[in-house]
């Protein structure tokens, strides 16, 4: 995940580093947020896709008046980071099993927050996850602790039918590595194993997520460095 500016700031960057113009995303209406989408699934990372997001000027001051919004879209640190060049700020691993997954890290002292619904229009029609987000809005450990979403709604008999990746075509861009730095690297490892999560190597370090991709510009290596 990117956070720019606003979306025209993070087209324009995701053309001049990535060479490919991303598709159109949706508005996230309770959390006052719009965003941009395209495919990088691999072979070892199949449903894998890239999201720049960002603060919807055209959305209700309502709509995220009650919480703050997710993702850290809401600090001023953040914000006057992004204004500069938009960021690579977080990652979301999808599971099977949200409330399972959310209750082994609570258990661990992990406050990620409670499992939500959420929802979006698309040109296929309404598009809904259940994902963790914390009141404050905040990311933890410096984005290195993904956040947890499962597909379509409670009790949904056919989940991955909701996912992103299924209409969206073949970017030119692929995922091929995600690695991980952090001082409390062995917190991370444990939570990471604790819901089976095999798909970023993690060292001990500075705070940083590094995501290597293909490109139609070669290997471009994008990184956090802590934002």
């Amino acid at each position: 995940m990117v956070a720019a500016r606003s979306l025209e700031q993070g087209v324009a960057w995701c053309e001049a580093t990535l060479g490919i113009t991303p598709h159109a995303g949706g508005a996230h209406e309770q959390f006052g947020t719009h965003n941009r989408l395209f495919k990088i699934a691999t072979p070892r990372f199949a449903s894998a896709y890239f999201e720049i997001i960002a603060i919807n000027p055209f959305a209700s001051t309502s709509q995220s008046s009650t919480h703050k919004r997710w993702f850290d879209l809401d600090d001023d640190a953040l914000q006057a980071s992004i204004a500069q060049q938009p960021t690579l700020i977080h990652f979301v691993v999808s599971t099977t099993d949200i409330h399972a997954a959310s209750n082994t890290w609570k258990a661990q002292g992990l406050d990620i927050g409670p499992v939500v619904l959420a929802q979006r229009q698309t040109d296929k029609g309404l598009l809904d996850w259940q994902i963790t987000v914390r009141n404050d809005g905040q990311r933890q450990f410096n984005g290195a602790l993904p956040t947890l979403i499962q597909w379509g709604k409670p009790n949904a008999i056919e989940p991955m039918r909701m996912h992103p990746c299924n209409n969206l075509p073949l970017s030119g861009v692929g995922l091929q590595k995600i690695t991980v730095s952090h001082p409390a690297a062995e917190k991370l490892r444990t939570a990471y194993e604790a819901i089976h999560f095999k798909d970023a190597e993690i060292a001990h370090g500075n705070a940083n997520i590094s995501v290597h991709l293909d490109t139609p510009k070669g290997l471009v290596v994008i990184q956090s460095l802590g934002r």
